[in-house]
């Protein structure tokens, strides 16, 4: 199989690396094809795509969307979308609107807990001020040697659930998936094995999603455990879904997977590069 990764972030959102550093990154690693998924942002495609020409990589341009279903934060991945369409763009504006008082009552928070200064000091990681997130709190705690790492800080006060977590009204999940179709892409679900939904509320999320036009799932990626790569690959098969593939790597030393450096799919699946909208670039 070739190498593809079709999940990444540059610090366009929470990653650290700018989109060139991120491609140069992922071509020394052998990647072939890669997407650039920023969270709710667009804006480090172009960049990304003179990098990838310079290096003979295809870059699918992608986002990945934050949405709210049943009060649960998830992420729907979009892949071969229009980077410059201006209603994905004004959309996109929308629903990551509100991050920054989100962030400042996360600050209070925390200093509730005793812990001071967190708001400034997530400040410091970030590059676009719109797109302030809890990554960018859990280094912070990192750093403040709160916590020893990022999983820890999200494990200790960052999760759903969590002393410092605040919750955020995102899209719908009908509206994320019409936006990625609009802006001429595919939809799929981020690393499903993430979300702390029951096994009926699963099928009722994955049912919804099938019928409003989403294609496929993450199935090898690097918020699953080896475990979970053939548990979705069956579910990939099982909901007639496509199975993607992406490392999901925000940061050298911090992702659990560097870009590129994924296994294998665990079993036959219909992968998502055989889908047509990658004909154009392949």
């Amino acid at each position: 199989m070739l190498n593809i990764d079709l999940h990444t972030h540059s610090r366009v959102s929470d990653g650290v690396l700018t989109p060139a550093e991120l491609v140069r990154r992922a071509h020394r690693n052998g990647v072939k094809m890669m997407a650039l998924t920023d969270h709710d942002e667009v804006g480090g495609i172009v960049e990304a795509k003179e990098e990838a020409a310079r290096l003979g990589i295809q870059l699918v341009s992608g986002v990945e969307v934050s949405i709210t279903w049943a009060r649960k934060t998830i992420h729907i991945v979009g892949l071969h979308v229009n980077e410059k369409d201006p209603l994905l763009i004004d959309r996109l504006w929308h629903n990551r609107d509100g991050r920054k008082a989100r962030a400042e009552r996360m600050g209070q928070r925390f200093a509730e807990l005793g812990v001071e200064g967190a708001y400034q000091g997530a400040l410091k990681y970030v590059t676009n001020p719109s797109l302030i997130s809890r990554k960018h709190f859990a280094r912070y705690l990192v750093e403040a040697g709160v916590c020893p790492s990022v999983n820890k800080a999200f494990d200790r006060y960052l999760k759903e659930g969590g002393p410092a977590y605040i919750a955020h009204r995102w899209a719908t999940l009908a509206e994320a998936v019409q936006w990625i179709r609009e802006a001429g892409g595919i939809a799929i679900v981020a690393h499903p094995g993430r979300y702390d939904l029951s096994d009926l509320a699963m099928h009722e999320f994955l049912n919804e999603f099938r019928q409003l036009g989403g294609v496929g799932i993450e199935t090898v990626t690097g918020s699953h455990t080896p475990d979970q790569y053939l548990e979705y690959a069956r579910v990939a098969d099982r909901y007639g879904f496509l199975a993607s593939v992406g490392s999901d790597f925000h940061a050298p030393g911090e992702s659990s997977i560097d870009v590129g450096c994924l296994p294998d799919f665990p079993c036959r699946v219909n992968p998502v590069f055989n889908h047509p909208v990658f004909r154009a670039i392949r």
